[in-house]
């Protein structure tokens, strides 16, 4: 028999079960928690939960990350302002993925947050491009509207901060758990 194909048959799959529920399960708690806190100009958890779940699954938390991208196309409509989470929340998720993976925990207590917080306060430069893109606009058509949105980014970081306060101890909580349960 071709070792090939026997090598193929008996290789683990790239994500379990275990792992598909959970990360539908991120995916609709991102989503949520974002509507529930839909009241707050954009104040929500989905920094916080992209760097909890960058920093216990790796690569693998891209899955919860579209999930949750695809559940806002679904329920807000696939349309211009949709296509820029396609890769928004990418970005820090690999600014995560950078970060130094044995980080002391009182330098990662800081750091997180501040990242978290970064992102937050860039959002609407990384959105910028997308806007500039779609709608036809020049450099300083672009800066004006991304300066327009900087107040509202402002609060964003401010809410990331806090929200990145949670980073260390959901992560902590969230690997524990995952060595604990893996089948």
């Amino acid at each position: 028999m071709n070792s090939s194909v026997n090598s193929k048959q008996t290789a683990k799959p790239k994500l379990s079960i275990q792992e598909m529920a959970v990360f539908a399960m991120f995916g609709a708690v991102m989503y949520c928690s974002k509507l529930v806190m839909a009241a707050l100009p954009n104040i929500h958890l989905l920094g916080m939960f992209t760097m909890v779940l960058t920093l216990v699954y790796r690569k693998k938390a891209l899955v919860p990350l579209y999930v949750y991208v695809m559940l806002e196309g679904l329920f807000g409509g696939f349309s211009a302002w949709w296509l820029p989470y396609l890769y928004l929340w990418t970005v820090l998720w690999g600014v995560t993925m950078l970060l130094p993976r044995n980080l002391p925990k009182k330098a990662a207590f800081v750091v997180y947050p501040i990242v978290c917080a970064l992102h937050g306060l860039c959002f609407g430069l990384l959105y910028a491009p997308a806007q500039a893109l779609m709608f036809g606009l020049n450099f300083e058509q672009a800066k004006a509207w991304w300066l327009a949105g900087l107040p509202f980014d402002s609060l964003h970081a401010v809410g990331n901060l806090f929200s990145g306060l949670l980073i260390m101890p959901l992560s902590d909580c969230l690997q524990k758990l995952q060595s604990k349960h893996t089948y």
